[in-house]
């Protein structure tokens, strides 16, 4: 169990990136950078089409493996890769394919691509551990962006009950463009 969350619902969801990344932190010379991702929640009433080359469900293992062009929609939410795994525990005798099985984590490879509204992530490998509510995503180059803005490094680490984001640079420099356009301005 993670200091971050109590126990999370883990039926069939998938971590929502939403609008509006608001720059909390930096430190001089920091290899980190920490930020807020307004609306990051986990979304259960919403249904997910799955789509891939190939799918194999391996119930000794409890993992289904998707291969080949995989494409996960929920909502506004675009999740592309080369492959999937999802791990689950099946309810009482229950399977993934009849529904009766909570998922646990899902991993990701071979150029992610995620995009929830008008944000955007691309990394080569990516975690999403739904017991824990954390999401990770790694690579040379991790780049995460909205609009104009846009943030590089090695390593993006999400908290998904809070929103609170860390980019790492993973001994070289975390990269930030930010365009002064993009400020919403009050009324």
């Amino acid at each position: 169990m993670s200091a971050f969350s109590e126990p999370a619902q883990r039926h069939a969801i998938l971590p929502l990136l939403a609008a509006g990344l608001l720059l909390a932190a930096t430190t001089a010379g920091a290899q980190e950078t920490k930020s807020q991702l307004k609306g990051l929640q986990l979304s259960n009433d919403q249904p997910i089409q799955i789509q891939s080359d190939k799918l194999e469900i391996q119930q000794q293992s409890n993992t289904a493996q998707f291969t080949g062009n995989v494409k996960v929609v929920q909502g506004t939410t675009t999740l592309q890769a080369g492959s999937m795994v999802v791990h689950y525990t099946a309810q009482g005798g229950g399977s993934i394919s009849s529904g009766d099985a909570d998922i646990e984590k899902i991993e990701v490879a071979d150029k992610v691509f995620l995009q929830s509204g008008t944000q955007e992530a691309t990394a080569d490998t990516g975690t999403f551990n739904l017991i824990d509510e954390v999401f990770v995503l790694k690579g040379d180059k991790v780049v995460l962006s909205e609009g104009k803005n846009v943030f590089v490094g090695c390593q993006l680490t999400v908290l998904m009950r809070t929103g609170e984001a860390k980019l790492d640079a993973c001994g070289g420099r975390v990269m930030i463009q930010l365009d002064p356009k993009s400020r919403k301005t009050a009324n």
